[in-house]
C-alpha cells in the first residue's frame, strides 16, 4: 500500500513539474508583443526571452541531474521547485526588459534542476511494465500546460496584463513543493559517493554561452568567432567526458548503446524541429493577421490540446509495440504540419492554421512518449538519473536549437528593429524560412528515429521472463 502511495505521489510531483513548465513558456510566447512594447526589445532581445531561459536550464540541467544521482533525486528537484517560483515572484516585480531577462534566466536554473530529476523520480518509482502509461500521463500534462498556456495567458494578457502570468504559477509551484516535501517518502542515489566533474560542467557551460551569444551576433564577424568558439568547446568537452573517471554526462552510453543514441539524437531533432513554432506562430497571429493576445491564445491551445488527448494512448502502445514503429511515424506527421507552414501569407485562413496544428499536435504526441520510454528502458536503473538528464539535455538543446536558428534568421532579415507595422513584411518572411528549416530538419529526423534499431517492448519482457536493464 505504501509502494502505491509513494507511486501515486511521484506521478504527481513529476506532472506538477511537467505542467509547470511548459505552460510558462506557452503563456509568455503569447504575452510577448506586450512586454515587447512595455519595455521597447528588439526582434533579437524579444527572441532572448525564450532563449536565455533555455540557455541557462541547459547549462545546469546537466551537473545536476548527475548531483541528483549522487546527492538525491528528490533534494534536487525541491531546490528546482523552490527557485523556479521565487522567480516567478521576482519577474513580477521586473522594472526592465534587462531584469525581467534576468529573473527568467533564474526561471531556467530552477527548470535546470525539475528537468534532470522529474523524469528520473518517476522512473524510479514505476517498474518497467507500468512506466510507458506514466510516462504517458506525465506527458499528458506536459501536453495540457502547453495547451493551457495560450489560451489562459491569452485571457490573462489581454485583461489583467503579462505579469498575471507569472502570478496564477506561484499556487501551482508551491503545491508541488508541498508534495515533494511532505508526501514523496524516500530518496534515489544510486551513485552515491561518486563525485561531479567540475571541469566537464565548466566547458559544458561555456560552450552553450558561446554557442548561442554566437548565434544572436551573426552574421557578423564576432557572431562566427563566438559559433567557432563554441564547435571547439564541443569538441573538447567530448574527448574530455570520454577519458574522465567520472563524467557529467555519460557519452560511452551513446558509444555502447544503439536504442540510447539514436533515440536521444531523435529526440534532439525533433524538438529542434518543433519548440520555436509557437513563438512564431504567437507573433504571427497578433502582427500579421493582427488577433488579439486571448484570440491567438484559443487558435495556439490546438497543437497541445492535441498532444494532450494522443499522449496517454502513445505511452501504454510503446508498452506494447516498438517505439521505433511508433515514433518514426509520429515524426512523419510532423514533418506534414511544419511543411504546410511554409506556405504561410498575409491572408492565410485560420482553418489551414489550425489544420497544421492538427498535424504538429498528433505527430509530437506519437513521437514523444514512445521515445521517451524507449530511452529510460534501455539502460539499467542506476543510470536513470543520467538517462533523464542527457534525455532533457536533448529536449532543451533542441529547444535552444530551434530558438538559434529563429535568432539568426531575425538577425538576418529583421537585425535590431523592433517588429512594427513597417516590418511585418520581413518578419513573415523569415518566419517562413524559419519553417523551412525546421521542416527539412524534421525530414530528417523520421530515418534517425528508423535507425534506432530494435527496442525491447516492456509487455513482452514480462511474458518471456526477460530480467531486462533493471
Amino acid at each position: 500500500m505504501e509502494n502505491k502511495v509513494n507511486k501515486r505521489s511521484a506521478l504527481i510531483v513529476a506532472a506538477l513539474s511537467s505542467f509547470l513548465t511548459p505552460f510558462t513558456g506557452s503563456s509568455v510566447a503569447v504575452a510577448l508583443p506586450q512586454i515587447r512594447s512595455e519595455f521597447g526589445m528588439d526582434a533579437v532581445l524579444l527572441s532572448w526571452i525564450s532563449t536565455g531561459y533555455l540557455l541557462t536550464a541547459a547549462i545546469f540541467l546537466v551537473p545536476f541531474g548527475r548531483a541528483a544521482d549522487i546527492y538525491g533525486r528528490k533534494k534536487i528537484f525541491q531546490w528546482g521547485i523552490f527557485t523556479y517560483t521565487l522567480a516567478s515572484l521576482l519577474a513580477v516585480l521586473s522594472t526592465s526588459g534587462l531584469l525581467f531577462l534576468c529573473f527568467r534566466m533564474l526561471q531556467g536554473f530552477g527548470a535546470g534542476l525539475i528537468f534532470g530529476t522529474g523524469v528520473a523520480i518517476l522512473t524510479s518509482a514505476y517498474p518497467p511494465g507500468e512506466r510507458g502509461k506514466a510516462l504517458g500521463v506525465n506527458a499528458a500534462t506536459v501536453y495540457l500546460g502547453l495547451s493551457l498556456g495560450p489560451f489562459l495567458g491569452g485571457v490573462l494578457t489581454q485583461h489583467f496584463g503579462w505579469r498575471s502570468i507569472f502570478i496564477s504559477i506561484l499556487p501551482v509551484g508551491l503545491t508541488a513543493f508541498y508534495f515533494t516535501t511532505w508526501r514523496l517518502r524516500g530518496e534515489w542515489a544510486e551513485a552515491k559517493g561518486e563525485k561531479i566533474d567540475v571541469t566537464g560542467s565548466l566547458i559544458f557551460g561555456l560552450t552553450l554561452i558561446a554557442l548561442m551569444y554566437g548565434f544572436s551576433l551573426l552574421p557578423g564577424r564576432w557572431g562566427t568567432g563566438f559559433v567557432v568558439i563554441g564547435a571547439l568547446g564541443m569538441t573538447l568537452f567530448v574527448r574530455w567526458e570520454l577519458k574522465v573517471k567520472n563524467p557529467i554526462l555519460n557519452l560511452r552510453l551513446f558509444i555502447n548503446n544503439r536504442v540510447f543514441a539514436f533515440s536521444n539524437l531523435a529526440a534532439l531533432i525533433n524538438y529542434s524541429a518543433n519548440y520555436a513554432t509557437i513563438f512564431l506562430l504567437s507573433l504571427y497571429l497578433q502582427y500579421t493577421l493582427g488577433l488579439s493576445p486571448q484570440n491567438a491564445g484559443l487558435v495556439l491551445i490546438i497543437q497541445p490540446a492535441v498532444m494532450a488527448m494522443i499522449s496517454p494512448f502513445a505511452g501504454r502502445l510503446s508498452d506494447r509495440i516498438e517505439a521505433r514503429i511508433v515514433s518514426s511515424i509520429g515524426m512523419a506527421i510532423t514533418f506534414v504540419g511544419l511543411f504546410l507552414l511554409i506556405f504561410l501569407s498575409e491572408k492565410t485562413d485560420l482553418s489551414y492554421i489550425i489544420t497544421a496544428q492538427v498535424f504538429l499536435g498528433f505527430g509530437f504526441a506519437l513521437f514523444s512518449s514512445p521515445n521517451t520510454n524507449a530511452v529510460m528502458s534501455s539502460v539499467g536503473r542506476q543510470f536513470h538519473g543520467v538517462a533523464s538528464a542527457i534525455l532533457g539535455t536533448m529536449r532543451l538543446n533542441g529547444n535552444m536549437l530551434s530558438m538559434g536558428i529563429v535568432t539568426l534568421i531575425f538577425s538576418i532579415y529583421l537585425g535590431r528593429r523592433e517588429i512594427t507595422p513597417e516590418y511585418y513584411p520581413l518578419f513573415l518572411t523569415s518566419s517562413k524560412v524559419a519553417f523551412s528549416m525546421f521542416s527539412t530538419l524534421c525530414f530528417a529526423g523520421i530515418f534517425t528515429s528508423l535507425s534506432r534499431g530494435k527496442t525491447i517492448v516492456p509487455s513482452l519482457q514480462r511474458q518471456e521472463g526477460r530480467p531486462g536493464n533493471d
